[in-house]
């Protein structure tokens, strides 16, 4: 226990020491939030690579909508929008 109570002694050591731990564990940077900061980054970088999917998938149903029949066949398949003289039947899977 001496033999490290010896290195202590050194106003040095001990001064960076004493930086280190406050660098790693009591700044506003510190380790702990690093790490959090990170992996809200990485989430974030996969939300926006979805998010661009969606957005590209959007824009080709949108060009798609320059057409009366592919505007028909949209509004029947996906918002289920029937004729006069129809009715649908919507089967669903659990």
């Amino acid at each position: 226990m001496k033999k490290y109570l010896v290195y202590f002694k050194n106003k040095f050591i001990l001064t960076s020491t004493i930086f280190v731990i406050y660098a790693l564990f009591l700044d506003d940077n510190d380790i702990f939030s690093m790490v959090t900061h990170a992996n809200k980054l990485s989430n974030l970088e996969e939300t926006k690579i979805e998010v661009s999917k969606k957005l590209e998938r959007t824009k080709f149903t949108l060009k798609q909508m320059r057409y009366t029949s592919e505007i028909e066949r949209y509004a029947r398949e996906k918002k289920f929008f029937k004729r006069d003289n129809e009715d649908i039947f919507v089967i669903t899977y659990e």
